[in-house]
């Protein structure tokens, strides 16, 4: 068994370094949290630009909104080669706006934009090879470092958005805060999250289910949440290495190193230990709950959640997700067993319909071969006992008073003779 599954997890990692892995990440948070830092130094490379200065007074009162920027890079994650397709999303503008309700609609709809093309795909009766999956797999949303909880602003987002994408918070230019301040930040932001039900992605586990090294690993990752990020483009000598970090006048901040900064942390469940799960809760619950409501809404006529305006507050966490998925498939296998059931009862019923038109068959056959053995079979053709014994022809087949000759076969009217012999009695030729 376990040869078995080595051999499949090195067919697997072997596809995985010919073909790659496609992975995308959107980053979403207000201008100055570190978002484009962050991005250039997970990719190792300049990715993102940086943002346009807004400090012009003449530009300063304009209010752009949000876009949407998709961008797609290559990544090798180890020294075998395996490469990722990463597709990263950016959002700048968001929470730049006084009112920034827009924005909200803004990233629903390009996350719903995506499912649909999903369903689409899956509808048609010829599909295309070499259709792109696109759908956003996680979101990382900056908090800004302020040391108090979330805004109403955050809530509102990440309530909005955890029904269509795996929400994780983040912790944006963590080096501003102190210790103290950091581990206070981070206790009342889970409050928050805890106290609004916002059902983020908390890297869930089931110690009866999983293994110790499972549930240690995400106990880990789940106890650093919402995670410190620093990030730096720059590369720093410190004691005789160089390494990404920000020097100050009171030191250095290391992005590497687990006591500055969950930057290691982070983009080792992103790219490498989660990433198979993160996909597959986006497919198997985030995209099939959506699927779910979109196809019993157009059956029904009734607008989706998203445009009804529906209270978010409601949406479940991942959880919940998991099991209503469950439950929505279990029905669907109700109503194929139905079908079937259905399909079946038709197929007996002709069967049963076949099975009586036989035994009627067999019926008149046998009576047919009762009557051919009692000799009834032909009566009124004159060819019967009772219609020979009626013209006086005796056992033998001769009329009564004539001896048969010599020759004679029963039953005819002699062997070699002629009518003449015997009715005339007229010489032989």
């Amino acid at each position: 068994m376990s040869s078995m599954s080595t051999s499949a997890l090195r067919l697997r990692k072997k596809k995985n370094v010919k073909k790659g892995i496609q992975f995308c990440l959107m980053v979403c948070g207000a201008s100055g949290t570190g978002r484009t830092t962050f991005v250039n130094t997970l990719c190792n490379r300049s990715v993102l630009s940086p943002h346009p200065n807004l400090d012009d007074p003449s530009v300063a009162h304009l209010e752009e909104g949000i876009k949407i920027k998709p961008q797609t890079i290559e990544l090798e994650l180890d020294e075998e080669g395996t490469r990722v397709s990463l597709t990263v999303v950016d959002t700048p503008g968001f929470g730049d706006n006084v009112d920034n309700e827009a924005c909200f609609g803004e990233i629903l709809t390009y996350l719903e934009r995506l499912y649909d093309d999903i369903l689409a795909e899956e509808s048609r009766i010829k599909r295309n090879p070499r259709f792109r999956d696109n759908r956003v797999h996680v979101l990382l949303y900056f908090v800004q470092p302020t040391g108090h909880g979330l805004r109403e602003l955050d809530i509102e987002l990440m309530r909005r958005l955890s029904p269509r994408v795996n929400v994780i918070p983040v912790i944006g230019k963590a080096d501003s805060l102190t210790p103290l301040e950091l581990a206070e930040s981070k206790k009342l932001i889970m409050e928050d999250i805890e106290h609004y039900r916002i059902p983020v992605y908390n890297f869930p586990y089931d110690i009866e289910e999983d293994d110790e090294d499972t549930v240690e690993e995400n106990a880990e990752l789940r106890g650093l949440m919402p995670f410190a990020i620093v990030g730096s483009e720059e590369w720093v000598e410190v004691e005789g290495r160089r390494v990404r970090a920000r020097q100050y006048p009171w030191g250095i901040v290391e992005v590497e190193n687990p006591r500055h900064s969950d930057f290691l942390a982070i983009r080792s469940a992103l790219l490498h230990s989660h990433l198979a799960d993160l996909k597959e809760i986006t497919h198997d619950f985030l995209y099939e709950n959506y699927r779910t409501e979109k196809l019993s809404k157009s059956v029904s006529g009734e607008p989706s959640a998203s445009m009804s305006g529906m209270d978010t507050s409601e949406s479940l966490d991942p959880q919940s997700l998991a099991s209503q998925s469950v439950r929505l498939k279990e029905e669907q296998l109700k109503r194929e067993e139905e079908k079937l059931r259905e399909i079946e009862i038709k197929v007996q019923r002709e069967i049963e319909g076949k099975r009586q038109e036989l035994l009627a068959r067999e019926s008149q056959l046998k009576e047919l071969e009762s009557r051919m053995g009692r000799g009834d079979y032909g009566q009124g053709s004159g060819v019967s006992g009772q219609g020979v014994g009626d013209r006086g022809m005796s056992a033998g087949g001769y009329a009564e008073g004539i001896t048969p000759g010599p020759n004679a076969v029963p039953g005819g009217f002699g062997g070699e003779e002629d009518d003449d012999d015997v009715l005339g009695g007229g010489e032989r030729r």
